[in-house]
């Protein structure tokens, strides 16, 4: 049963639409808590802090990990979780988007979308009365990052004097990640060719709440004594069209066992899914220094606490 009330509640929904709609504050609270949320579940111990609370989850694009995470972690608050595909709700195909979003919003406690169009998930949260979770678009990733930062927190016991760096694509993944690691305090270096470089509006915004991250060409030099190596397909949905120049451009960005050896230290990290030979070798994501799966994991742990945040526990 939905227990929001759009006729009498004026308060208006948080919403999640990338990293830096949470501050540096909310962030250390929402990793806490997906901290203590692991470790609950670990030991069988109940935190069923939405009870009855339903997630309303709107699919353009495939998911394993997105789907899975969300729709089990709703199951262990107690909850309760929709799949909306494509070929299941309009999501823009004859009925406005903006009346799917106050239809929905009568219905259920949050919405979830993973969409192309970033738009479309603001269009989402201006016109719902409920919180609105950016689950992936073409331009932010921030449900990863979240996952991604609790990784980095338990590998290291925390964010001080960490470095990552960040090799291939500055994709949605990469750009999320960007403004994670500037509200942590996670010192980053990001390498690209120049065809596919983080925006500028991203580096302003990392600037406007952190550090914004160093910029360059090169991956040996980037990886150079980090921490964390972190990257993600080369070719994502929609770009299959590209795949032969892409390929052509990401020459020599390939996170291997060869460009490892300048950060020896370095834990490795993919986001998933990995195409093993192109951005990542099989040796590297198999390798004793990759915590790609800790990353898996961490999603529905993560996103758990995120519900919590913005919904408010029980």
């Amino acid at each position: 049963m939905n227990t929001h009330d759009t006729a009498t509640d004026d308060a208006q929904p948080r919403h999640f639409l990338d990293v830096d709609d949470l501050s540096a504050e909310e962030l250390s609270v929402v990793l806490d808590r997906a901290g203590e949320y692991k470790r609950a579940l670990s030991a069988g111990e109940d935190h069923a802090h939405l009870h009855r609370k339903t997630l309303g989850m709107l699919f353009q694009k495939a998911s394993t990990r997105t789907r899975v995470s969300f729709e089990t972690g709703m199951t262990q608050l107690g909850g309760h979780a929709i799949f909306l595909g494509a070929d299941d709700i309009h999501l823009g195909r004859g009925e406005p988007l903006k009346d799917t979003s106050r239809a929905l919003s009568r219905y259920v406690d949050v919405l979830m979308a993973r969409v192309f169009n970033h738009e479309n998930v603001e269009v989402l949260a201006e016109h719902a009365d409920v919180p609105v979770i950016n689950g992936l678009t073409d331009d932010a990733h921030p449900c990863q990052t979240l996952a991604d930062l609790l990784t980095i927190r338990e590998r290291f016991g925390g964010f001080e004097d960490v470095s990552a760096a960040w090799i291939g694509d500055g994709n949605n993944v990469a750009q999320s990640f960007v403004l994670g690691c500037a509200l942590a305090g996670v010192e980053l270096t990001v390498a690209t060719p120049p065809e596919h470089a983080v925006d500028d509006d991203t580096l302003d915004r990392a600037a406007a709440v952190g550090t914004s991250p160093e910029t360059t060409g090169d991956p040996e030099a980037a990886v150079e004594g980090a921490d964390v190596v972190y990257t993600d397909v080369w070719v994502s949905m929609g770009q299959e069209d590209e795949r032969d120049s892409r390929l052509r451009r990401f020459e020599g960005f390939q996170l291997n066992e060869e460009l490892l050896e300048a950060a020896p230290d370095a834990a490795v990290m993919h986001c998933l899914p990995a195409h093993r030979g192109e951005e990542i070798t099989d040796g590297v994501v198999e390798g004793e220094r990759s915590i790609v799966f800790e990353q898996a994991e961490n999603r529905l742990h993560a996103q758990k606490a995120l519900l919590v945040e913005l919904l408010g526990p029980e």
